[in-house]
């Protein structure tokens, strides 16, 4: 049996995946694309995951798309080259959006490189933990390409604009630390402690209200489109499922019961 492409673990509410193809530093292809879509749907629909990380096997975290696989597209015949692109076009966004849109927090623990694909698989989860040893390049425009994984949704949104299209029309490489510096990481760790690190603070993220982060961050992920009137109302049919689920209720509950206890106890 062949060895899986994605690997899943799960352990104490925290979910881990790993990009499993080292010798080709990770590289997406189609194989490896729907087995990372069989287990971001695995992750949505277990109830006892609270939080994913995800991190690469291997030397590094992510090398973009495979090139390979770019090099035999050139033999296709001319008339389908175009719908067949389209249709790994969709394949490709189907998997970003499972990843953007997990109902709780994720964070991407990215050591060595994280480029092209990579770098837009990285963002499209909430946080990015780097390594002290990881680097991030949006090198598409040497392929003649433009980034299609989410880059020029995701990277304006922590880098500003004008900074996003510089990095994207050099494909320049960022480290770790200047990575930190412009907002495209979040935190930096020693490589040899990034995974045992980034799945920590999972471990912190997922003791929240499972309700509330799935709620809250499903309109976080869309602010930026919105209007205040617009976030306002979704956030009052959200905060109204809030206050009939079961952690609001078990936490009020607990608030009352301790107040009362200290009031008993200063009343002695």
């Amino acid at each position: 049996m062949s060895e899986k492409l994605i690997e899943l673990e799960k352990n104490g509410g925290v979910a881990t995946l790993f990009l499993n193809r080292p010798d080709k530093r990770n590289a997406l292809n189609d194989a490896m694309r729907s087995e990372l879509i069989a287990a971001l749907e695995d992750v949505t629909a277990d109830r006892a995951v609270r939080a994913l990380v995800l991190a690469g096997r291997g030397k590094g975290f992510c090398a973009g798309g495979d090139v390979s696989a770019m090099a035999r597209r050139l033999d296709e015949p001319q008339d389908s080259v175009a719908i067949n692109g389209w249709r790994r076009q969709q394949q490709v966004h189907h998997a970003q959006m499972l990843l953007h849109n997990l109902p709780m927090p994720t964070i991407a623990a990215v050591h060595g490189s994280a480029s092209g694909l990579g770098a837009d698989t990285a963002l499209a989860c909430d946080f990015v933990l780097a390594g002290s040893d990881a680097s991030f390049s949006w090198g598409y425009i040497k392929r003649g390409l433009i980034p299609d994984g989410g880059g020029m949704y995701f990277l304006p949104r922590r880098v500003g604009l004008p900074k996003a299209k510089e990095l994207i029309f050099t494909g320049r490489s960022l480290d770790a630390e200047e990575a930190l510096a412009l907002g495209v990481a979040d935190r930096v760790e020693p490589a040899a402690d990034l995974l045992a690190q980034a799945q920590a603070w999972a471990a912190t993220l997922a003791e929240g209200s499972p309700t509330a982060l799935a709620l809250g961050k499903s309109i976080l992920n869309q602010s930026f489109e919105l209007t205040l009137e617009d976030v306002f109302s979704r956030g009052s049919q959200a905060q109204g499922i809030c206050y009939s689920s079961a952690e609001h209720r078990a936490s009020v509950k607990a608030f009352v019961e301790q107040a009362a206890a200290r009031a008993a106890k200063a009343g002695r």
